[in-house]
């Protein structure tokens, strides 16, 4: 298989191969350390553990139609392939951009505006075992072979459990949006709003920080999920300069056979030091018709964009209680009643109004106008799917974008007509402590 290639392009001859085989438990931050780029890493909340590293495929797309192209090359790459099934089976990892005409750039070398790769090597452990994936392009079912020996004799080789390595600690950060400059964006927008222009915007700023040593991302993952256990944690990393990791609370969507399920989330605040505080804070959510009309255009929007592929179930809203911070939640499922790709509802949902706006070309086109950064994958999706194109993505938020000695993070606020920038400005602090607080060293 020739590799890279633009998804859109002429089909070119494609024969995946798989094996698999079920691995005594072994560690995967020894995995992903073993093993140089590209690397992947996924978990979700409900137990499901992925990791992969090298490349038997990889799609790319570029422009509005990104995710419809790749969707229809990755249809291609798996037509009469000889792939293993169940939890085993092969899948393909990536996301994209916030912006569908992303170019790679500082801090995001080798970021397209969507990629998916299919890793040579897979680990998944789900329903208590581990399975070993390996995957082949070239039709090679001899090489194949070989290939999952050599895997199997590199994994029998790795600890069942891993050390977690200190934090790499924090020389410095900065936001690359003043406060001066963030009034008056969040003021700009209001503006916008109160003309009619728009109903919602989400703004974000970029923290850069500078750190006393390399960091390690496997290592400051597992430091997340000893934090964050409720989060999802992903790892999409195309190049040994940089990779892009996180801990998102957002679900953007899960497809499995006729189902599908995402939710809105918008709003939040800290948590309390006692359960009385928490109570009121997290009531003080319920009660705000500020936050309140931020989530009634979050939920509205999904349902519009979901209603075209089935009957669309909005259930009770609640308050998601996450580690350092409360958030507004309504789970949302989706009954198909057309055939659809996992990707078909990516593209349906991105941006949601959680993380773009209303309506979605003039948010998006404030976003340009007004963020002096470059979103990257910040707040796009991330995830994987498979050969029936089921799959899950999350929204890539609570993230960073790292390598080396330096990090990016960034956080984001939703801007609707009675917001104050400087109530905004605080509680973005609240959105970067996930990553930064596992970057930086314990005094």
């Amino acid at each position: 298989m020739e590799s890279p290639r633009q998804a859109g392009a002429e089909p070119v001859e494609t024969t995946l191969v798989t094996g698999t085989r079920e691995v005594e438990d072994v560690s995967f931050r020894a995995f992903l350390a073993s093993h140089a780029a590209p690397r992947f890493h996924w978990a979700a909340p409900d137990g499901l553990e992925l990791v992969g590293a090298g490349e038997a495929a990889r799609l790319m797309g570029h422009g509005t139609d990104r995710f419809e192209a790749v969707r229809d090359v990755a249809i291609e790459c798996f037509e009469g392939a000889d792939l293993v099934d169940g939890a085993a089976r092969p899948r393909f990892f990536g996301g994209g951009a916030f912006h569908d005409d992303h170019e790679p750039s500082p801090p995001w070398e080798g970021f397209r505006a969507a990629e998916f790769v299919l890793p040579q090597i897979q680990l998944v452990r789900a329903d208590e075992a581990t399975h070993l994936t390996v995957s082949r392009g070239d039709g090679d079912e001899e090489a194949l072979e070989r290939d999952l020996v050599a895997a199997l004799d590199t994994l029998s080789e790795l600890p069942a459990m891993r050390p977690v390595g200190d934090p790499p600690g924090v020389v410095a950060s900065r936001r690359t949006t003043t406060e001066t400059e963030w009034t008056e964006q969040v003021e700009s927008a209001i503006r916008r709003i109160e003309d009619g222009e728009l109903r919602k915007v989400v703004l974000a700023v970029a923290l850069a920080v500078t750190l006393e040593t390399e960091v390690t991302v496997p290592d400051a993952l597992e430091r997340l999920r000893r934090s964050y256990p409720d989060c999802f944690r992903f790892l999409v990393q195309p190049t040994d300069q940089a990779g892009f990791f996180g801990v998102p609370p957002e679900r953007l969507v899960r497809l499995e056979g006729p189902d599908a399920r995402t939710e809105a989330l918008a709003g939040s605040v800290a948590r309390g030091d006692t359960p009385e505080a928490d109570a009121e804070l997290a009531q003080s959510l319920l009660d705000s018709e500020k936050i309140q009309h931020e989530q009634g255009l979050v939920t509205e929007a999904i349902e519009e964009r979901l209603a075209p592929f089935g009957t669309v179930h909005v259930g009770d809203q609640g308050v998601r209680k996450l580690a350092n911070i409360q958030h507004l939640q309504n789970p949302i499922s989706l009954d198909l009643e057309v055939e659809a790709h996992v990707l078909d509802l990516v593209e349906a949902l991105h941006p949601t109004p959680a993380v773009g706006g209303l309506p979605p070309a003039a948010a998006e086109r404030t976003i340009r106008e007004t963020e002096t950064f470059e979103r990257g994958w910040y707040a796009s999706p991330v995830g994987w799917f498979d050969a029936d194109g089921d799959g899950e993505f999350a929204v890539g938020i609570r993230s960073a974008v790292a390598g080396g000695r330096r990090a990016t993070l960034f956080a984001g606020n939703g801007i609707v007509a009675d917001s104050d920038p400087a109530a905004e400005w605080e509680e973005i602090s609240l959105k970067y402590e996930p990553i930064l607080a596992e970057l930086a060293r314990e005094d």
